[in-house]
């Protein structure tokens, strides 16, 4: 299943990209978004019922569509980062990195000897092809794409430090937690927030290394892209679901209106009977 990291390759020739989440844990969703043609998915693990399994299932299906995915740890955590890594993610965002030394550590549990400490069993994984892949540790090593999350007032005061860690591919602004870590949670658009994420903006830029986020209030994804982000990772499973359901209520809930709806059951045609399913 070894396959060189297009994602990466992509970021390094330029391009743009623009992603989806996978929040609910569940394969089968990952697998329709993963063949709906996004540049990426992102398998979210920090939050969101799924457990290591589950990831490792939304892996296999995303695979069978072609598109590159991300897997979000919900820790740095060199044990969970050294199971997923195994299982064959071939690019891993990693939340809440506050300093550079937490940021040399989430590379360090990612690399194999003698660059870094990532636990050995190359020989066996299913990242490796079960052992099938010739020089897997090394290509291993060059193929992972690392995307570190800054998402909080101290993160932003150590961004600089941070993104100057070798082997750090993307550093990802996450917009809510940073509000809250200022008493402003949820409080996207009050102007302490949009000061300290403009901080953050200017200080990844400078760096070169590319920057992602979510798009957020007064942040659409096209004014993202306009401001210098690369990665932006826009709609959730989990919203898509709920949204697309709520607009069906209403679309039935409009129809029935002043309608006996036990009428309806014995007969009279109701227009969500349309699936194809």
């Amino acid at each position: 299943m070894y396959r060189s990291n297009g994602l990466k390759a992509r970021l390094n020739a330029g391009d743009n990209l623009y992603g989806a989440w996978i929040g609910s844990g569940s394969p089968a969703n990952a697998e329709i978004l993963g063949h709906v043609g996004f540049d990426f998915v992102v398998v979210d693990q920090e939050h969101g019922a799924g457990e290591l399994a589950d990831a490792v299932a939304a892996l296999r299906a995303v695979e069978s569509s072609g598109t590159p995915c991300v897997v979000r740890a919900p820790w740095n955590d060199p044990i969970w980062i050294k199971r997923i890594l195994d299982a064959g993610a071939e690019s891993l965002m990693i939340p809440q990195i506050e300093t550079a030394a937490a940021a040399k550590a989430a590379v360090s549990a990612c690399r194999y000897p003698p660059q870094d400490m990532r636990g050995y069993a190359a020989g066996v994984v299913r990242a490796s092809t079960f052992g099938l892949e010739p020089g897997y540790v090394e290509k291993a090593n060059q193929n992972l794409l690392i995307v570190l999350q800054i998402e909080s007032a101290a993160a932003v005061e150590h961004a600089a430090e941070i993104c100057a860690v070798e082997g750090v591919d993307v550093v990802f602004i996450g917009v809510n937690d940073l509000a809250g870590s200022i008493g402003r949670l949820e409080q996207l658009d009050h102007p302490d927030v949009r000061n300290l994420v403009c901080r953050a903006e200017d200080i990844i830029l400078a760096s070169g290394k590319p920057m992602g986020t979510v798009p957020s209030a007064g942040a659409s994804w096209q004014e993202l892209f306009k401001r210098g982000y690369r990665i932006v990772v826009g709609p959730h499973d989990v919203i898509l679901l709920r949204e697309a359901a709520c607009a069906a209520l209403r679309e039935y809930a409009s129809f029935c209106d002043g309608t006996d709806r036990i009428h309806l059951a014995e007969g009279t045609s109701d227009p969500m009977n349309r699936q194809s399913y």
